[in-house]
């Protein structure tokens, strides 16, 4: 399924949705609907067929029972916006807005070829550093990774990156990026991001020791939380890695390659009731 920002109908993005989901397990309009928070087990069928719209109190529930969140779920809502107005002006704002946020996120969805691209580090650090050395040749930039890779797995590694999409040829050995980040659908990718999350965070150990204080930032903290707690904490995390992202593309002067991880987990089980002495 293409990357919301790739929409202009919020029914066709519903209706998209629900296909792929179907095609991927068993789905039904009835359990859709009611993810959703609506009594009747066809309504956003009647959506997508142009029969009823979604009201602007129900747009986070229905974006939420689509797993959006983050910027998606704000196109998601001009999206909507956009398709009921009927007022010029009111369309014109939410066109604007929605051209905005996909702007800032210029992202490009991978799904046929996620397994590839997430199966190791060297993928997304090869799209990151061949556009960094123009005219350089394989060697060279296996020369430059902390991590072994040969020049042979270089060579090839660039030509799936041309041959995918993601990076694009402007010369001999000078390489390009098609769009500025890359990310997976929730529904699509979770095994292959799941490997990219094992294989960085292995790495990550190895940094400990690997480099001086200097050279990388780690820290960490133990603490109790309750849901509520859990729920704000991601989305501050969410939000602190966009930051983060965007620091990045200001500077046009990029010279090394760099990872960060994001980590919150449970050392324990929910405690169910308090326990006394």
């Amino acid at each position: 399924m293409k990357s919301i920002l790739e929409y202009k109908d919020y029914r066709l993005y519903i209706q998209d949705y629900y296909d792929e989901r179907k095609r991927l397990g068993a789905f039904s309009w009835r359990e859709f609907c009611s993810k959703a928070g609506f009594s009747s087990p066809n309504f956003l069928k009647l959506v997508c067929l142009g029969e009823s719209r979604l009201g602007k109190p129900k747009i986070e529930n229905v974006a939420k029972a689509m797993g959006l969140v983050g910027f998606e779920k704000d196109y998601f809502r001009e999206l909507v916006t956009f398709g009921n107005a009927k007022k010029d002006s009111v369309k014109k704002a939410a066109l604007l807005e929605m051209a905005k946020i996909a702007s800032e996120h210029r992202v490009r969805v991978v799904d046929g070829e996620a397994f590839q691209y997430y199966e190791s580090w060297k993928y997304p650090v090869l799209r990151e550093l061949a556009p960094m050395m123009p005219g350089a040749n394989p060697r060279d930039m296996a020369e430059e990774c902390k991590e072994y890779v040969s020049a042979e797995e270089v060579r090839d590694i660039l030509n799936f990156l041309v041959k995918a999409g993601f990076l694009k040829k402007d010369g001999d050995k000078i390489y390009s990026q098609t769009e500025q980040n890359v990310v997976g659908s929730n529904e699509a990718l979770p095994i292959a991001i799941r490997s990219m999350h094992r294989e960085m965070a292995r790495m990550a150990v190895r940094a400990v020791d690997r480099y001086s204080v200097k050279e990388r930032y780690f820290t960490g903290v133990t603490l109790s939380v309750n849901e509520k707690a859990s729920h704000r904490i991601i989305k501050e995390i969410e939000s602190c890695c966009k930051k983060v992202l965007d620091i990045a593309n200001e500077y046009g002067d990029s010279d090394r390659v760099s990872r960060i991880n994001f980590q919150f987990f449970p050392f324990t089980d929910k405690v169910k009731e308090p326990r006394h002495a």
